[in-house]
């Protein structure tokens, strides 16, 4: 520090000894010093655009990689790691020792933030405790403000300003008043995390069941849609089968008939024309394809019939159900599973796919 003193020259003969006796400082020539070279240094970091650099980059949503730089076994260092091990966080800290106050504490500072440059970590924390204004002058540095703006990650300051900042306070990403602030600052950024990670898992055991019982639902309202087509196939083949008796009974009765009709037509002609005979001979043969073709094509309607109910049932079918995505799954015993308390750890599941079967074991339900 250079300072402004009032004294004078004392010399002391029987040892021959000279010295200055100082009668009176001036405190406002020191502080009048600083605030100038604070000044200059304000105007030239922010020429270079410095003085946001830091503050555009973005600080991570989970900063749980940090470096630390401070004084090994300061005040500010115990505070610092004393606050993140007590919010039980898994922090992993990076320390960087570096002398805050001092000669060597300009060069050792930006020594240590430019050491980072290969590090992964996701923020800086570059603190010290409370001092007097001269003590933390050394923070108005240039050397130390260029250092901070081009830090790779965050920087984030707790100086022990109370009243004002210093210029790696304006240089920095985010600047704190103690370094237990900085502490407090990503804590309560972890904590956050962890609160939304907590919400969404929550959201997603509530939002998970959901498909899973509309697929449910789909599958039984398709298992009663093909029960009842079941049903109905069922009782248009009995129809069918009583249709094709009661056309057999008619057909064999009409044909009994004509043919005796035939016969007695066939004495009359025998005995009365012998030419008309000749000319009715087919007649029996014509009336028996005419019945015949008749009796085919009431088949052949019922028949177009049965084809439709068929392709009716093809579509309700079970494997077409399973082609659109749907599986059935069933207990060891080989009922159909509907409810997870059918089952119990290490049972043996059988899910039926449409291209072929999958067996699974429970691991809980």
């Amino acid at each position: 520090l250079e300072i402004r003193c009032r004294g004078g020259v004392d010399f002391y003969p029987p040892f021959g000894r000279t010295q200055l006796v100082v009668r009176e400082v001036d405190p406002t020539f020191t502080l009048g010093l600083l605030a100038e070279r604070r000044r200059q240094t304000l105007a030239a970091l922010a020429a270079a655009g410095l003085l946001e650099r830091n503050k555009l980059l973005a600080l991570a949503p989970l900063p749980l990689d940090v470096a630390l730089v401070t004084s090994v076994g300061s005040a500010a260092y115990h505070d610092f790691l004393s606050t993140l091990r007590e919010s039980g966080y898994g922090f992993q800290v990076l320390f960087l020792h570096a002398s805050v106050q001092g000669r060597e504490a300009e060069r050792e500072v930006a020594s240590a933030l430019a050491a980072l440059a290969g590090a992964r970590v996701d923020c800086v924390a570059l603190i010290r405790g409370g001092g007097s204004r001269a003590d933390l002058a050394v923070f108005d540095s240039r050397r130390i403000a260029e250092a901070v703006a081009r830090a790779p990650v965050p920087v984030l300051t707790g100086l022990g300003h109370e009243t004002d900042q210093a210029i790696a306070d304006l240089a920095a990403h985010t600047a704190l008043k103690t370094p237990t602030k900085v502490a407090e600052l990503l804590v309560g950024r972890v904590r956050e995390a962890d609160r939304r990670v907590v919400q969404a898992g929550l959201a997603l055991r509530r939002a998970a069941p959901l498909p899973l019982q509309r697929g449910r639902e789909a599958l039984r309202r398709a298992e009663r849609s093909v029960a009842l087509a079941r049903y109905r196939l069922a009782g248009a083949a009995t129809r069918l089968e009583d249709l094709g008796a009661a056309l057999g009974r008619a057909g064999r009765r009409l044909l009994g008939g004509r043919v005796a009709a035939a016969a007695a037509l066939s004495r009359r002609l025998a005995q009365g024309a012998p030419r008309l005979l000749e000319r009715r001979r087919g007649v029996p043969e014509r009336l028996g394809r005419a019945i015949a073709g008749r009796g085919r094509a009431a088949v052949g309607a019922w028949g177009v019939r049965l084809d439709g109910w068929t392709r009716l049932c093809g579509e309700l079918a079970p494997q077409r159900t399973l082609a659109r995505g749907f599986s059935i799954t069933r207990d060891p015993a080989g009922r159909l599973l509907r409810q997870p308390g059918q089952v119990a750890a290490g049972d043996r599941l059988t899910t039926e796919l449409a291209a072929g079967t999958v067996r699974s074991r429970v691991e809980g339900a």
